[in-house]
């Protein structure tokens, strides 16, 4: 069974997180906190990022092919990037895409990235909530779906992990499951290693501890890693489960890779919870997404 309205929601959550998150770059360190403190927004537009970029092109296949085929996947992001460059891809991302584009196969060029480990970046992780909602029916293959995806781009098994964990979450969420029990269930299908090992770090937290507390005890992206992203992205958004709004300031307290923290955060969220409690001033100055993604309200 796939659940296209609420998949979409949750792309639409990811997107506005995304931007919401973005607009806290390049501004002062001192001033970004004391502008979220004061829940003060920034001004003008809200751009989206690569990580809407790909959330898109991800999403638009399950649309219209059901599930994730790898080598069309691959392509896609190479075409999607081609298109549009300039969406703040990753130094190691634009040459993956440019080689994909130029005609190497999606396999051999993630393999030999980082030295031959691949990359353990959370760019994986970043795109994939949408998929999570699509097959939130069935939890093997919400992992399983969500590897495939992952690999295209990021070889390295943490990546992978960290992709699995954020489909998992939103599967669940989408799903009703409470959120004292969202962390151990989401660690519990996450492939073993240090994002599992976090994720299980982070379950024992309290939610009235300060993010910043979280971020400082498992990082919050600043070495833009599956590992040090994806953990403390799930902790906000367990604590924040219904809230959207408040879930997304309070990721972004910590700063670190916050377009990224709050695109994770966002996707999960919205699916659950929709975009109703949204303020209308964030959708309007939001970038728009293509049509094909309907209406956000």
């Amino acid at each position: 069974m796939t659940q296209l309205v609420p998949t979409l929601t949750s792309l639409h959550g990811l997107a506005l997180g995304d931007a919401f998150g973005e607009t806290w770059f390049f501004k002062p360190a001192d001033r970004v906190e004391q502008l979220i403190a004061d829940r003060a927004l920034s001004d003008g537009r809200w751009p989206w990022t690569d990580d809407t970029a790909m959330a898109l092109t991800l999403t638009r296949m399950l649309v219209e092919q059901g599930e994730v085929d790898q080598d069309t996947l691959a392509a896609a992001f190479a075409d999607a990037y081609d298109a549009d460059p300039y969406r703040n891809y990753g130094p190691s991302m634009h040459g993956v895409l440019r080689a994909v584009q130029e005609g190497e196969h999606w396999s051999s060029v993630t393999a030999r990235q980082f030295g031959g480990q691949g990359s353990w970046g959370n760019g994986a992780a970043m795109r994939v909530a949408p998929l999570g909602v699509w097959f939130a029916a069935d939890l093997d293959r919400v992992a399983a779906q969500a590897m495939l995806s992952a690999r295209v781009t990021h070889a390295h098994p943490e990546a992978v992990a960290g992709a699995v964990a954020v489909a998992v979450a939103a599967a669940l969420a989408v799903r009703g499951v409470a959120a004292d029990e969202l962390l151990d269930a989401v660690a519990a299908r996450t492939p073993d290693g240090e994002v599992a090992a976090r994720l299980r770090r982070v379950a024992r937290l309290r939610f009235s501890l300060a993010p910043t507390w979280v971020a400082g005890e498992v990082g919050c992206g600043r070495l833009i890693s599956a590992q040090d992203t994806v953990p403390y992205a799930l902790w906000c958004a367990a604590r924040h489960l219904d809230d959207l709004p408040e879930a997304l300031w309070a990721t972004a307290s910590a700063g670190g890779d916050i377009d990224t923290t709050c695109a994770i955060v966002g996707g999960i969220i919205a699916a659950r919870t929709g975009l109703d409690a949204i303020p209308p001033s964030w959708l309007a100055a939001r970038e728009p997404l293509p049509a094909w993604t309907g209406d956000p309200h």
